[in-house]
């Protein structure tokens, strides 16, 4: 791959502090309550400490969702947290020692870096809880398993489209939502790799916005401004698409431009509708959440589990965003 394709954005080129995508209540809800972490509970049995990737997407709040109601639907006692913002790691990792300190029947871990979290898994390995990684893999051997979206696949469908709509010549760049964790790395190198190996496209550039809108938006702004004859732009993640589609909106650049996200969301799914993206690539969020604890339950009672449970992706545009496998798994 081109050293393009993995060049960072410095953090001062890319603006200030970011903005949360989505005010997400961590107080009680209807679906469960506070846990002492911090974080909410839900159900009763063998206790399953999941440690997700925060709250600032409506994506997480789904996963949440599909995670309680397995939790009611096959007993388990379920606590769900996860930091502020997808970009505070230390954070994370405290949260991941607080569930270990709580001595829990099984850890589910979505890594904001994989790396950082190695020696905690060690420990609860050590301490013969069962850990399942989930969203993002755990570059290790330690989950029994991963219970995740083919990330990479799903990119290189983006990448199909982007061809088919802006031709095999010209340039597109990439708004990447992260370079440590493997959802990042993988959605990133699954469509750079695509247009590389299959196109005579040039990718511009690729940029990092942290799961930040306001990062993404100055990165898509700095893109935009140095590359006037670009043809499509690619965003990994929730909050990297609307920082995208912010930017475009404000720079006036939608004309002529192909379009296309990763997830939904209301920001999307209204950008789609109104012609301001041609589609995006969306996951199963709630079936994550529900499988994370179906496979967790499975470990803690001893039986084998698959190494790769893949909950699924659809490539959407406005012409079949209502259609029933593709509606249910969008979220607003």
């Amino acid at each position: 791959m081109s050293n393009i394709a993995r060049r960072t954005l410095g953090a001062g080129a890319l603006g200030a502090l970011g903005l949360s995508l989505v005010a997400c209540n961590r107080g009680t809800d209807s679906a469960g309550g506070v846990s002492d972490g911090g974080g909410e509970t839900a159900g009763s049995g063998p206790s399953i400490a999941i440690i997700s990737k925060g709250f600032s997407q409506q994506f997480w709040v789904t996963v949440r969702d599909g995670a309680f109601a397995a939790a009611e639907e096959l007993g388990a006692q379920v606590s769900f947290d996860g930091p502020d913002t997808e970009s505070d790691v230390e954070q994370q990792i405290q949260q991941l020692q607080t569930a270990l300190n709580g001595s829990p029947d099984a850890i589910a871990y979505a890594a904001l870096d994989s790396e950082a979290s190695l020696p905690l898994l060690e420990q609860a390995q050590s301490g013969d809880i069962p850990v399942i990684a989930f969203d993002s893999g755990v570059e290790s051997d330690i989950p029994l398993s991963t219970v995740a979206t083919d990330n990479a696949a799903a990119a290189e469908e983006a990448a199909e489209k982007m061809v088919e709509l802006v031709g095999e010549e010209g340039s597109v760049a990439v708004i990447a939502h992260s370079q440590t964790s493997l959802t990042g790395v993988q959605r990133r190198d699954g469509f750079v790799d695509y247009i590389e190996a299959n196109t005579s496209l040039t990718i511009a550039d690729i940029q990092y916005s942290d799961s930040d809108v306001l990062k993404s938006t100055n990165a898509t702004n700095a893109i935009l401004q140095a590359h006037q004859d670009l043809k499509g732009i690619f965003a990994t993640n929730e909050a990297s698409a609307i920082g995208m589609i912010t930017a475009i909106d404000e720079l006036g650049r939608k004309d002529g431009l192909v379009v296309l996200g990763f997830d939904s969301g209301q920001g999307q799914l209204d950008a789609i509708r109104d012609g301001r993206m041609e589609g995006a690539v969306t996951q199963d969020p709630y079936d994550i959440g529900y499988k994370t604890v179906e496979t967790a339950l499975a470990a803690i009672n001893g039986e084998d589990v698959e190494p790769e449970v893949d909950t699924g992706y659809y490539f959407y545009d406005e012409s079949t965003m209502e259609d029933e496998a593709i509606a249910r798994s969008l979220y607003e």
